[in-house]
Parts: structure tokens; C-alpha cells; sequence
């Protein structure tokens, strides 16, 4: 067996060199084939597998592109201020700050001290969520048999635990997430109406406005009613851009908003970094 020694292992695993999986990241990210037009240099480049995760640091101005490849991925999303893990996404005051429980194009997610941590800058699909949150271990071993990270059916929190680990998080460091692709809607009655996604090809694209550690969890919609666990690829790409500044539409569209990018912006002033 070509693999039984040690030499024969090394030399079977150097031949895999330049081998492309369907899911994989791609490194450097500029080696990706297809980099979309508008996108400058890339920096990230990943198709990630349904019942995986994947996690970046990305710098102040990044642009992030998701991309629901078959119309069945689910991007589960946190955010930190990079050097500063206590500020992280808060989903409550987002959707409180807002006046709006619907993510889309214009809005901004908040950290818990009202500033912006990014800004959602382009939307093909409408089909979000802020109100469920990801799945749990109990939740999926009740569902589907089994939840753990190395079952064929994980549950986002699982994965979200060895994305945060792998940036010196812990579980305690984990709030309620945002998913995109899986809508959820409430009806006139208040109860939550899982609406699905917008099918294959959609993308929503985020921009940093601080630098920012993204955990993602590519799992099924803990509202998806479906027997199956169901989870298709995603499509990370990542390019650098410029962030909100004065005078941008997205800056003054309300005013709540225009508050939360001055508080950004007074914020990385005294550190020096804007």
C-alpha cells in the first residue's frame, strides 16, 4: 500500500498538490478562476460544504461576498472587532437601533455599543434572518440523530464553538447569530414563518467598517422544516475596498444609522485609525 510508510505517505500526499475539491479554500486567493468584476484584489476565496464552517480576519474596508451556489446554503454569521473580542454583533440592538427586524441592502450590523461593525452593501436574495438564531446540539441530536461537529448532520453552534476556538474564543463568547439565505418572516398573527430561500445564484454582500473576525456556519435554517438535513455549498469571497465615509448614501440614509457610523468613526479616530 503506497501509503503504509511514512516515505509513501509523504510522497501520496505531495502528489495531491494543485488538486481541486469542489470545497475548498483557494490559496492565494487571487489564484480563484472566476473573481467577480467589481472586486479588487481578492483576499478570500472558499466555497465552504454544507455541515461546515470557515472564519477569517478581514480588514476595515473589505468587501465579503456570500453566494448561495444551489439554493440550499444557510451562512450562519458572527462578527468581532478584531483586536477587541468583547465588542461583537449584537442581532437585538441591530434590529432595535433599525426600526427593522428584515436584514437587506442598507442595513448595518451592530455591535452591543452602537457602533457598525459592517454594512450590508448588496442583496440578490431578501431571503434573511435575525430572529432564530442557529441550531443546537440538542436541537439536531432530537432532529436528525446526532449534532456533534463530525456527525453528517452538525449543528451551527457546534461549529461556530471550533471557529471561535481557533481565534481564542470560547462558548461563553458566542451571542445569537445572523443567517442569510433562509428567510423567516412573522406573520400578522406573530408567529415566525420560515420562507426559504431565493434559489440558486443569490449573493449578499457585507463591507467591514471596523476589522472584523467573521465565524460562519454553513448549516441548515433551525426553522427548516424539512426531514432531511439539507446544507449545499457556500461561496466566501472577499476583495479589498473602501469603507463608509461621510457623505455616502448608505452613511446618511437614516439617522440612526449616520449615529452609529459617527460613533464608529469618533471611536477609531482616538486609536488612530481613521
Amino acid at each position: 500500500m503506497a501509503t503504509a510508510t511514512t516515505h509513501g505517505a509523504r510522497e501520496h500526499a505531495r502528489a495531491q498538490q494543485g488538486t481541486r475539491a469542489e470545497t475548498m479554500p483557494v490559496v492565494p486567493a487571487t489564484d480563484w478562476q472566476d473573481p467577480p468584476r467589481e472586486a479588487g484584489p481578492l483576499v478570500w476565496a472558499e466555497t465552504v460544504a454544507g455541515g461546515n464552517y470557515t472564519h477569517k480576519v478581514l480588514a476595515r474596508g473589505t468587501e465579503l461576498r456570500l453566494t448561495d451556489l444551489a439554493g440550499d446554503a444557510c451562512a450562519h454569521l458572527l462578527l468581532y472587532v478584531a483586536d477587541r473580542p468583547w465588542e461583537r454583533l449584537n442581532v437585538a440592538d441591530t434590529v432595535k437601533v433599525q426600526w427593522n427586524a428584515y436584514l437587506g441592502a442598507g442595513r448595518l450590523l451592530l455591535s452591543d455599543q452602537g457602533r457598525v461593525l459592517a454594512s450590508v452593501v448588496a442583496d440578490t436574495s431578501g431571503r434573511h434572518d435575525a430572529l432564530c438564531g442557529t441550531s443546537t446540539l440538542v436541537r439536531n441530536t432530537g432532529r436528525y440523530g446526532d449534532g456533534t461537529p463530525q456527525s453528517a448532520s452538525p449543528a451551527g453552534r457546534e461549529l461556530f464553538k471550533l471557529a471561535a476556538a481557533k481565534n481564542g474564543l470560547t462558548p461563553r463568547d458566542l451571542p445569537p447569530s445572523l443567517s442569510f439565505f433562509q428567510g423567516v418572516e412573522i406573520t400578522e398573527e406573530g408567529s415566525p414563518h420560515f420562507t426559504g430561500s431565493a434559489g440558486p445564484g443569490a449573493a449578499v454582500t457585507l463591507r467591514a467598517e471596523q476589522d472584523v473576525t467573521v465565524l460562519i456556519a454553513n448549516v441548515p435554517h433551525p426553522a427548516d422544516p424539512r426531514p432531511a438535513y439539507t446544507s449545499t455549498p457556500l461561496e466566501v469571497l472577499a476583495w479589498r475596498a473602501r469603507p463608509t465615509t461621510a457623505g455616502d448614501p448608505l452613511w446618511e440614509a437614516t439617522p440612526e444609522g449616520r449615529r452609529a457610523f459617527l460613533n464608529t468613526t469618533e471611536f477609531l479616530a482616538t486609536r488612530g485609525l481613521a
